[in-house]
């Protein structure tokens, strides 16, 4: 996924300029040297740890020479020892290396072709939400755990004198999911039940309490909307900044260390065990004592072909790109919005559906209204779902149709010409990692003890990263699993 904006000025400035800075105070370290440290971050708050991280000696060679592998080793090449080798610098891959660091003695390495926030998590509008989710569904245990981490993550924040908002653009903005047809009313009535048999704080909204919630909606005598006043949402930048950050407290310590804009190009297998030993990039050589963690989006699914192709290992994982637009006006003052919203028919787009007329060039492209307020004070607008390869350009008819979905729902925007804002607007593109059954891709690969994947997640990365990175680091760490892990299971859905 990439974020564009309307000025060619890239998003991940920032986050790049941090990186560019730790590595040059030495963040980047060899696993060859031996540390000692007495002291440990967490996701909420700090409490002191003694122990000893002993590594290879300098000048040990590392990486015998009985590894099968696709790719030979030079002699320039780098190598490293981690107990944990992550592919993939989102959201995912982050908050996975975070958990790990914080709940174990591991070393852990993050490995990324690009940098943080480059793909889908960049892109995204930043909802942590319930109020589209089904109890019951195979997916609602993730979503329900990864909602409870991300509230007790603010909490800790506010705990430690921090303020969520400037810290990872926490806001508890409710959501209001809007409905106008008979069927759509239906649905949001018995959502709403099953809601709040589930524990949740739910409301049904009549015409006339809805008008109240968001006085700049267009209100007709049919429109209803299911509203959960604790759904929150969050910055994906500033939540990646901070889980980076956090991350980073272990690499002065031998624990950690990130290894950027240095593509994967295949795995080494051990000849003597078979098990898979090393990553090996385009620049190093990564050696794993326990476990290597893919979790590289929508291009999960190439890589792992790539990776096992002169292998005899069967493994098809059905992750597809699906493409996204979110239009984001800045300092955009012509409309209020106290509450984030989104159109019921977002729920029945999330599904492979063709519908008359959204049909472009073969692709299936669906429109629904998407608006929230985020961090800073900027309009957010989306969205859009269009299966069109790994295309990231912007297209102009797309931003169109977003806005013009918009102004259905907030007159007020129909006053309005959007080309009067080309100087104060973005367009983000993301790859959203599309599963055909709706649910991610995480356990353990059949026939590759230490390999595992965390991939298709959607447009759910944000909201199940914090559920999804305490369910694989107990599956590496063989605790016991807060939440069944079978509907996420590879076997049976990818080999």
């Amino acid at each position: 996924m990439t974020s564009i904006s309307s000025n060619n000025q890239s998003t991940n400035f920032t986050l790049q300029e941090s990186v560019n800075v730790w590595r040059s105070r030495g963040g980047r370290q060899s696993c060859r040297t031996s540390a000692a440290f007495a002291f440990k971050s967490s996701f909420f708050g700090k409490k002191p740890l003694l122990l000893s991280v002993n590594k290879t000696r300098p000048g040990r060679a590392l990486g015998p020479t009985g590894y099968s592998r696709l790719n030979p080793i030079t002699a320039s090449s780098r190598c490293h020892t981690f107990d944990v080798i992550i592919i993939g610098a989102g959201i995912i891959g982050l908050t996975i290396a975070r958990q790990l660091l914080v709940g174990s003695d591991l070393s852990v390495a993050v490995v990324d072709k690009a940098v943080p926030c480059s793909g889908a998590t960049g892109a995204g509008q930043g909802y942590i939400w319930m109020v589209h989710r089904t109890p019951g569904s195979e997916i609602w245990d993730l979503a329900l755990r990864s909602n409870k981490l991300w509230k007790m993550l603010a909490d800790s924040l506010r705990d430690q004198g921090l303020d969520p908002l400037q810290v990872i653009g926490w806001k508890q903005t409710g959501s209001l999911l809007i409905g106008r047809t008979p069927e759509e009313l239906v649905m949001l009535k018995e959502r709403v039940k099953q809601l709040c048999e589930a524990g949740l704080r739910a409301e049904y909204l009549s015409s006339s309490d809805l008008l109240q919630a968001e006085p700049e909606l267009m209100v007709g005598e049919d429109s209803r909307a299911a509203f959960l006043p604790y759904d929150s949402q969050l910055d994906a930048m500033l939540a990646v900044a901070y889980i980076e950050k956090g991350n980073r407290h272990f690499a002065s310590k031998g624990r950690y260390a990130e290894f950027y804009h240095d593509p994967v190009t295949c795995l080494l297998r051990s000849n003597s065990t078979g098990e898979v030993e090393a990553v090996q990039t385009s620049k190093n050589t990564l050696y794993s004592k326990k476990a290597i963690v893919v979790a590289a989006g929508c291009w999960s699914g190439s890589l792992m072909h790539d990776l096992l192709r002169e292998t005899e290992i069967v493994l098809d994982i059905p992750v597809k790109p699906r493409k996204g637009h979110l239009l984001v006006l800045e300092n955009f003052n012509s409309l209020k919005l106290n509450h984030a919203s989104m159109e019921a028919g977002y729920v029945g787009h999330h599904d492979l559906t063709l519908h008359p007329g959204q049909v472009d060039h073969g692709q299936i492209l669906s429109i629904s209204m998407t608006a929230t307020t985020d961090a800073i004070g900027n309009l957010v607008l989306g969205s859009s779902r269009q299966f069109a390869g790994f295309n990231t350009e912007v297209e102009q008819t797309i931003i169109d149709r977003i806005w013009k979905r918009a102004a259905e729902f907030y007159p007020k925007l129909r006053d309005l010409c959007l080309a009067d804002f080309i100087s104060n607007r973005k367009v983000r593109i993301g790859l959203r990692p599309y599963m055909p059954d709706g649910k991610p891709v995480i356990g353990p690969v059949p026939g590759l003890s230490k390999v595992f994947l965390a991939t298709g997640h959607e447009g759910l990365g944000l909201s199940l990263a914090l559920g999804t990175a305490e369910l694989v680091a107990d599956m590496v760490l063989t605790n016991p699993l807060k939440v069944d892990s079978a509907p996420f299971a590879v076997q049976g859905r990818c080999c």
